[in-house]
């Protein structure tokens, strides 16, 4: 009877220990130096299921957008964050630190700072590429993913984008092709072009949520046009060419892929990457452009929320 107390004890103890580290995930938040400057972190929610740590797009658009996504911290914590150079992180302007390795080292550097040993990643768009270059690097401890609007082939992506410009009409299609070469035309042609595609193929729900206007109000573009390019429709920065496919298909961990109806991240395309991602799954979200959250946010909270379900019967 006092050998069964006795482990008894030590199990009790065990578990102690793994709730404690967990417990460590209070709400709060705070800032973490990183090299380049300090960034921005919330701990929202808590309880003893793993926390969802969320990446931004961009590179340069910050986490408000990603707010709705605090509704899954139902016994759960989720970590937002604004990586270096916007929202409520420093500037950014040193472009040897506008890097995937770079962002992938701010990312590590935030999770050993809350001291997580398990992790679900949530990627929207850039973050996407971003959380997969994380699981490549640090794959320990990551329990599952989820790709919102992923970009991971950018050669496919700058190809997409190709094939929906030439679906618009040529009102709209002629000032972004002629942006698109460096040549700026009327800005009164170009304005008007840009904002139908993007209410067309990025947010088509009027009106915007107040996380997309915060949002579009504190995003910083330096990053964005260094790595990214000028626009969506045209990767031309130091990102040209990346392609992580290679990565998907040595994902062990159960992977969600989420696109829009009319996202930019086209559902065929995302189609090709979960069919070379082992144990993953594919929802569409209707009616939805690439801010799937702002378009559609029951739809995309339900599916997330039935993915984590099952990954809690499984485990």
């Amino acid at each position: 009877m006092n050998y069964l107390l006795k482990w008894a004890g030590v199990i009790m103890m065990l578990v102690f220990i793994g709730c404690e580290n967990q417990a460590n995930l209070i709400p709060k938040e705070g800032y973490l130096e990183v090299e380049g400057g300090k960034i921005w972190y919330e701990v929202f929610g808590e309880g003893n299921k793993t926390p969802i740590l969320t990446l931004h797009g961009g590179p340069g658009y910050p986490s408000y957008y990603l707010n709705p996504l605090k509704s899954l911290a139902q016994n759960r914590s989720i970590i937002m964050f604004d990586q270096l150079g916007c929202g409520q992180s420093d500037k950014l302007v040193d472009t040897t630190l506008m890097t995937i390795d770079a962002y992938v080292a701010q990312t590590r550097k935030l999770v050993e700072h809350l001291n997580i040993n398990e992790l679900i990643i949530y990627g929207h768009s850039w973050g996407t590429m971003l959380g997969i270059e994380y699981y490549d690097k640090y794959p320990d401890g990551v329990k599952a993913i989820i790709l919102g609007s992923p970009c991971i082939d950018l050669n496919m992506w700058q190809n997409d984008t190709d094939s929906l410009l030439s679906q618009l009409p040529d009102s709209i299609r002629q000032p972004l092709l002629l942006h698109k070469n460096k040549i700026i035309p009327d800005t009164t042609r170009l304005n008007k072009a840009i904002d139908y595609f993007y209410h067309e193929f990025y947010t088509r729900k009027l009106p915007h949520s107040k996380d997309i206007i915060k949002a579009d109000s504190l995003w910083d573009s330096t990053a964005y046009e260094y790595m990214w390019g000028i626009e969506e429709y045209s990767v031309d920065g130091t990102l040209h060419g990346y392609d992580g496919k290679g990565i998907l298909r040595k994902i062990d961990v159960p992977v969600l892929y989420i696109a829009g109806e009319y996202d930019t991240a086209r559902p065929s395309t995302v189609k090709k990457y979960q069919a070379i991602t082992s144990n993953s799954k594919f929802e569409i979200i209707e009616g939805a452009g690439h801010q799937t959250l702002n378009d559609n946010q029951k739809k995309e909270i339900k599916v997330i929320e039935s993915f984590l379900a099952d990954l809690e019967l499984k485990n």
